[in-house]
């Protein structure tokens, strides 16, 4: 089951908002401080947000003034998401989305970019639609954590075969795509971008002492966070 219709079905989002109404995900803890640290000041800004979910990183760029475009394949995500007048939400598959060159100032993605199968190209369109000096910040799933055929907490396994892995969350056949890090910052080097930021968040010690579900996650990154400029 790819993205495009992972979050429309039932079962699968049903456990996915039950984890973050139990708080138990990545997100408040690790993702959102790591990616509020890299974002600039977005008052006045157009802003893209590829696979925005419900809208919460897109409704927090747009009470900082920017003016949002919020991209997502899920219909029920999107119309569970919160509303915002400085946000438009469009639904569209990120394999094929488009928008015309030099229209956004940022393109942001929060934990999305690891269900698209062509990374290069989702590059080579976000290199079009920014201004010069535009940046393009994201956050996927580690690639130490995205790389074993078989799922497994802390194995480091299969890492130079990239490609699709399936894995088994809340509904069997979840597909994701491994890419290594070195592919991933050369995509966007080979489309004109300079790295600003490569950063592997994970959640300090007093963290984990407050909640230790998290202790996993300092045995092995879960995130890549990158930015970079156009």
């Amino acid at each position: 089951m790819k993205g495009s219709e992972l979050y429309d079905d039932p079962d699968f989002l049903s456990g996915y908002r039950q984890l973050r109404r139990d708080g138990l995900g990545l997100n408040d803890a690790i993702e959102i401080p790591a990616m509020n640290a890299v974002l600039p000041v977005v008052e006045g800004l157009r802003v893209v947000d590829l696979g925005c979910g419900e809208g919460g990183l897109a409704v927090r760029l747009a009470s900082g003034g920017a003016e949002v475009i919020a991209v997502d394949a899920s219909e029920q995500m999107l119309a569970a998401a919160a509303r915002h007048p400085r946000v438009r939400y469009v639904r569209a598959d990120l394999a094929d989305f488009e928008l015309p060159p030099g229209s956004a100032d940022l393109v942001v993605s929060s934990l999305a970019l690891h269900y698209v199968e062509d990374f290069g190209g989702l590059v080579a369109r976000v290199a079009r639609w920014l201004t010069p000096g535009g940046l393009f910040a994201f956050t996927i799933e580690h690639p130490v954590v995205t790389a074993p055929l078989v799922a497994a907490d802390c194995v480091v396994d299969d890492y130079a075969d990239e490609g699709p892995r399936q894995r088994a969350w809340f509904v069997d056949g979840v597909v994701k795509y491994h890419r290594t890090i070195g592919t991933i910052l050369a995509a966007l080097r080979r489309h004109g971008f300079r790295l600003e930021v490569v950063d592997e968040p994970m959640p300090t010690a007093e963290q984990v002492e407050q909640s230790p579900h998290l202790a996993v996650h300092r045995r092995r990154p879960p995130l890549l966070l990158v930015s970079a400029v156009r």
